[in-house]
């Protein structure tokens, strides 16, 4: 069955870096794009960035409120993807949740087929 498990997060302060993970089971993940969304207390869920491979290239796309600061990558032989977390801030605050989708960087959640459970993030000031 499709498992996504999520690790990394954490309590850190403002500035701080962490690194999430997600590692996959059940399908062929080298065949899927990969994201990390998060949502926060009261918040809709909202996307943070993706990673996804067509025509033997690497895509990436990022939130703008994580341009220049977070980094997704994906190691397909270890069925993991990562988020690299730097200069972090307050609103960065909230439970980060890994997903895998057929299609190609979709920035919409409801493109996404399979979710993991969630890490939680903290930020304090």
């Amino acid at each position: 069955q499709v498992q996504l498990v999520e690790s990394g997060g954490g309590l850190v302060q403002t500035g701080d870096s962490l690194r999430l993970s997600c590692t996959a089971s059940g399908f062929t993940f080298s065949s899927y794009t990969m994201a990390w969304f998060r949502q926060a207390p009261g918040k809709e869920r909202e996307f943070v960035a993706a990673i996804g491979i067509i025509w033997s290239s690497t895509r990436t796309s990022y939130a703008d409120s994580a341009k220049g600061r977070f980094t997704i990558s994906r190691d397909n032989a270890k069925k993991t993807v990562y988020l690299q977390m730097n200069s972090l801030k307050p609103e960065d605050t909230a439970v980060y949740y890994c997903a895998a989708s057929t299609m190609v960087v979709p920035i919409d959640a409801r493109k996404y087929d399979a979710w993991g459970q969630g890490t939680q993030v903290t930020v304090s000031s």
